[in-house]
């Protein structure tokens, strides 16, 4: 999710990878695998891509999290069943 979401800022935007990657500080590999899912994104990136592309960092932070939980409950049994609960104590 928010790999897709970050390719599709910087194609709109016309940013190539690598020079998304460098305002990030990052290697340009790195951030490949960021945007593949293969990694995942820290907090403190997501921020400063909001910045970037002048977009909310709520949406970002949002995907970032759910991706966070979906990595966690992938190849788990009762998925539906516990995400269900999370959502009723919150």
């Amino acid at each position: 999710m928010i790999g897709e979401k970050i390719r599709e800022l910087r194609e709109v935007n016309n940013v190539l990878l690598r020079q998304l990657a460098a305002q990030l500080d990052i290697d340009t590999a790195l951030l490949s695998k960021m945007e593949r899912g293969d990694r995942p994104f820290r907090k403190e990136d997501l921020v400063k891509i909001a910045s970037i592309f002048e977009v909310s960092d709520r949406e970002l932070l949002t995907l970032w999290l759910a991706d966070k939980v979906l990595r966690i409950v992938d190849n788990e049994s009762y998925k539906k069943e516990s995400l269900q609960l999370v959502l009723n104590s919150i």
